[in-house]
């Protein structure tokens, strides 16, 4: 026996008001666009590997993530300024050398919670 597959859409259309009226004032005040840049940064893999070794490391100098994720010095370089300028990583100087880290507890979350979303839907494939 066949079991029907259900729709994902509405079968009828039944607008809440009151509900839409406090989701359309919450998301007027709110900074989608700035947020909508942010979770672009985290989009691309290799930042985001970067983002990854970061919260596992702490503190990692741009040498040690160039070879972390394959690529040159100055791509490192690039994509660790890409994440400084919209303040999720910041460095420090040590001499000649210079070490980035995760700007926050809050960038922290957001990577950990996105590696630990991912791992359970994938426990549930």
């Amino acid at each position: 026996m066949t079991v029907p597959q259900q729709k994902d859409v509405c079968d009828i259309t039944c607008e809440q008001d009151e509900k839409i009226h406090r989701a359309k004032e919450h998301i007027q005040n709110a900074p989608t666009a700035d947020v909508s840049v942010l979770l672009k940064a985290l989009a691309d893999q290799t930042r985001l590997t970067i983002a990854y070794a970061l919260l596992t490391e702490e503190e990692l100098c741009v040498c040690d993530i160039a070879t972390i994720v394959d690529c040159s010095t100055a791509t490192a370089s690039h994509h660790l300024r890409h994440l400084r300028k919209l303040g999720l990583a910041k460095y420090r100087k040590d001499g000649k050398l210079a070490y980035y880290s995760l700007d926050d507890d809050h960038v922290k979350q957001i990577v950990n919670l996105a590696f630990t979303h991912q791992q359970e839907v994938s426990d549930r494939v």
